[in-house]
């Protein structure tokens, strides 16, 4: 596992927000958002940064992942909670091994977390936990994630129940409790996916 930063300490059981977003608007472009530490689980050198899109959901800017990673994340510094809502828009750019878009929570360092993730190529929604650095399957659903377009992917999680829902509709539900301790929340991709995110919300109870 590669980080870019130290992670902060985990102390919270539930987040102190009703719900907060980040758009990454006032990020300076062409470097990753502040407040973010950003690595990979595997090998690789995932690159993160911020720029501007003039599709952006809310404009001018959005967190662009490009370059090669096994799993590529990015998580909000601060932000730790064994329950809550966490929810991303995500654009699928290009990709010939993926073109993902994902979240992750229960983080609690690169190689221990839950992930939900969509996949353009494959036309599915898949709910992971990775486990010391080994990613395992707990459900997945076939989907409609069209490439290059804007897409809302939501994960509900509380106690061993998580939810997981795409453009507003629910396509996982599942009981797991492999990781139970608080963690930290963000997003994820993986392999060669070329993916913009915006508009990124977690809290107890994220705005739609």
């Amino acid at each position: 596992m590669k980080a870019f930063f130290v992670a902060a300490s985990l102390s919270a059981l539930a987040f102190d927000t009703a719900a907060e977003t980040f758009g990454f608007d006032s990020d300076n472009v062409g470097q990753p958002p502040a407040g973010w530490i950003c690595g990979t689980t595997g090998k690789g050198n995932p690159r993160w940064v911020v720029e501007s899109d003039a599709t952006a959901p809310s404009l001018p800017n959005v967190l662009k992942h490009e370059d090669t990673a096994t799993f590529a994340w990015c998580v909000k510094s601060g932000a730790a909670a064994a329950d809550g809502v966490v929810r991303v828009k995500f654009k699928p750019i290009s990709g010939k091994e993926d073109q993902a878009g994902g979240l992750v929570w229960r983080w609690t360092n690169g190689n221990n977390y839950y992930i939900a993730r969509a996949n353009a190529l494959e036309g599915n929604v898949s709910l992971y936990y990775m486990l010391n650095g080994v990613r395992k399957t707990i459900k997945y659903a076939d989907a409609p994630v069209a490439a290059n377009s804007w897409h809302a992917l939501e994960v509900t999680y509380k106690g061993d129940l998580i939810q997981v829902a795409l453009n507003g509709k629910v396509y996982i539900e599942a009981r797991d409790t492999h990781i139970t301790d608080a963690g930290k929340v963000g997003v994820w991709t993986k392999a060669d996916s070329l993916t913009l995110f915006d508009d990124f919300t977690y809290g107890n109870d994220a705005q739609r």
